[in-house]
């Protein structure tokens, strides 16, 4: 298999040392390599490249990626989908689902909301099944479902965005709350006067670190 060399250099590369510090910042979630994110990047980089000139999706690779024990192995696989994103289509978005409901954590969940923000310029029933991941009983599919139009700009849906922070509002969740401040603003910079407006139609309603997180450019 083409990645095959790829995971024997980087499972060479460990380090000990950095290993444990990486983990700890994840708050000891994940085992880690140790390896730096720049230095990953250069070693997966090439493989990456050429593998992504074949017309499939590499599913099989993908999903290896979860299955390795260490962390660095799941943000290779989200380069890789990031490298693909223009293959994919709303069938692989259940695909996408299970990888942000495995091993989830906010690294992955952060990441795989832009590759949603993608899909849904291209697919409007991808924004359905984001009012749906809302309301999920699953903490990350609602972090991802606040911010996956983070990166539209003008292209934000701002109905659905509405819609989607209501159905989490009143939570005492630190990553939700984080999420809608994060979400909208990002939008201020694209619409400053809709993001105040918001804040002050629901402002008894909003946490103090979303009201805070939001305002940062207002």
């Amino acid at each position: 298999m083409w990645y095959e060399n790829m995971f024997i250099t980087l499972e060479n590369e460990k380090d000990e040392e950095r290993a444990v510090q990486m983990s700890a910042y994840m708050k000891n979630k994940f085992p880690f390599l140790g390896i730096p994110r720049p230095k990953l990047i250069k070693i997966v980089k090439p493989y990456i490249k050429s593998a992504a000139k074949n017309e499939d999706i590499d599913w099989d690779f993908i999903n290896l990626c979860w299955e390795k024990d260490y962390r660095e192995a799941q943000y290779v696989g989200t380069e890789y989908i990031h490298s693909i994103q223009k293959k994919l289509t709303d069938k692989d978005l259940d695909k996408i689902k299970k990888l942000i409901i495995t091993k989830p954590w906010w690294d992955i969940a952060d990441v795989l909301d832009k590759v949603i923000g993608y899909l849904s310029l291209k697919y409007p029933s991808v924004n359905d099944e984001m009012l749906v991941w809302s309301m999920s009983d699953n903490l990350w599919l609602r972090r991802v479902a606040i911010n996956f139009q983070r990166k539209l700009k003008e292209k934000t849906n701002t109905e659905l965005l509405e819609k989607i922070i209501c159905n989490n509002l009143g939570t005492k969740e630190f990553f939700i709350n984080k999420a809608i401040g994060w979400s909208l603003r990002e939008y201020s910079k694209v619409n400053p006067d809709w993001v105040r407006e918001l804040l002050k139609k629901y402002e008894s309603k909003l946490a103090k670190l979303s009201i805070r997180e939001a305002s940062k450019y207002l």
